[in-house]
């Protein structure tokens, strides 16, 4: 997966760096951009470079044109009406947007509790912190030992006075999927608002995200194959009325007046294309990532490992597994000239903390401490599992 550089000899070095490195099983981070968003992308870069506020010129019309068509694509995904995408620099401002953009609508009508997960991405975790210093009270509902929330569970939490519960699709780490819709129907007879952290399965779990009673969705563009910096909150009405959502920002009025600034066309292209994609390939691509997780499950059988995780609830291209007596660290050393993988969430694994995902699902310390995460997509080549296999073989000797 290398890039193609303007001169032949140039190109060919490319080629050479990109055969030379690791293979990458990061893409739970991020994803490679698929060719196609990047031609569409390039085309709005070059071409049609309009400002889409911009009414009195056709550069201006094809750009709006663009966005419009985008926010329609992205809506599609989830059986939404297009009007009801917002778009956002990805699913951190997303869930920031759909958390903090509620509270001022909880203070007014005296809903301030709120419901969430122990598992959930810091990207939640943290407005949610701030929430609490704000006087909010967070009840965090801790999963199962296969990580998935009981919907029970969540049902026992909520208050009359609940504002909102929030719960992601798919967990970041181990790839576990949430009983979203068992969720949604214990909050039918609720007023609570449902948000949806669908970083990892817009796109790929469409099913997870169709239910109506899910009112808030928080989109990143660079998980599905799309440019980083594009994401988007899908914030579905409630009959005729919208989510009660308040800006974070002002100036420009753009977005319904919730996100301001001249909109990034280019990457809203990419990320309308990418949507676009994911429905058009979902097949193809959903047969390629369980062909490779075959051969991983095959190839690892010989290290017994510990997966982390029920299996049964688990996106086919994710897997969070233990190696008995092996450390996270060392398997990372040992493994990185051949495949690139994590021990964690992107966004704190350089802390080198254990993960407050494995943590809450009451695994072992060994188990935390050797975790490996594992993630690949519809475009990653054939890996040399044996060759992992033997090194992390290896470190147990």
């Amino acid at each position: 997966m290398g890039v193609s550089l303007a001169t032949g000899t140039d190109s060919d070095l490319a080629g050479d760096l990109a055969d030379s490195r690791p293979i990458y099983l990061d893409c739970n981070a991020t994803t490679p951009l698929d060719p196609a968003v990047r031609a569409e992308m390039l085309r709005y870069f070059d071409e049609e470079y309009g400002n889409a506020g911009s009414r009195t010129h056709t550069y201006g019309q094809a750009a709006k044109t663009r966005v419009n068509q985008a926010r329609a694509q992205v809506a599609a995904v989830v059986g939404a009406a297009a009007d009801e995408v917002i778009f956002t620099s990805g699913a951190t401002e997303s869930d920031n947007l759909a958390l903090l953009g509620l509270a001022p609508y909880g203070d007014d009508h005296g809903r301030r509790h709120i419901v969430s997960t122990q598992i959930e991405h810091k990207a939640v975790l943290e407005p949610l912190n701030e929430l609490a210093r704000r006087g909010f009270e967070v009840t965090l509902v801790p999963p199962t030992g296969g990580g998935w929330i009981d919907p029970d569970a969540v049902r026992k939490a909520v208050r009359s006075d609940t504002l909102v519960v929030s719960i992601m699709a798919a967990n970041n780490e181990t790839g576990v999927i949430q009983p979203i819709a068992d969720i949604a129907a214990v909050l039918e007879a609720t007023d609570a608002y449902l948000h949806v952290d669908a970083a990892q399965a817009f796109g790929k779990k469409p099913e997870l995200l169709s239910h109506p009673r899910i009112d808030l969705i928080s989109v990143s563009g660079h998980k599905i194959y799309g440019p980083k910096g594009i994401g988007a909150l899908v914030a579905r009405r409630r009959g005729y009325k919208r989510t009660p959502l308040r800006p974070l920002a002002y100036g420009g009025g753009q977005e319904r007046g919730l996100r301001p600034g001249t909109p990034p066309v280019p990457l809203i292209a990419g990320l309308g294309e990418a949507a676009r994609l994911s429905i058009r390939d979902h097949e193809a691509r959903a047969q390629r990532v369980a062909s490779i997780r075959a051969a991983m499950l095959e190839a690892l059988e010989a290290l017994a490992p510990h997966f982390n995780g029920d299996q049964s609830r688990t996106l086919s291209h994710t897997a969070s597994f233990s190696v008995p007596a092996v450390d996270s660290e060392a398997a990372m050393v040992a493994l990185k000239d051949t495949v690139a993988i994590s021990n964690g969430s992107a966004c704190t694994s350089q802390n080198y903390e254990p993960s407050h995902v494995l943590v809450a699902m009451g695994l072992p310390d060994e188990v935390v401490r050797g975790a490996l995460r594992l993630s690949w997509c519809h475009l990653t080549p054939d890996v040399p599992w044996n060759e992992v296999v033997d090194r992390l073989a290896d470190l147990k000797r």
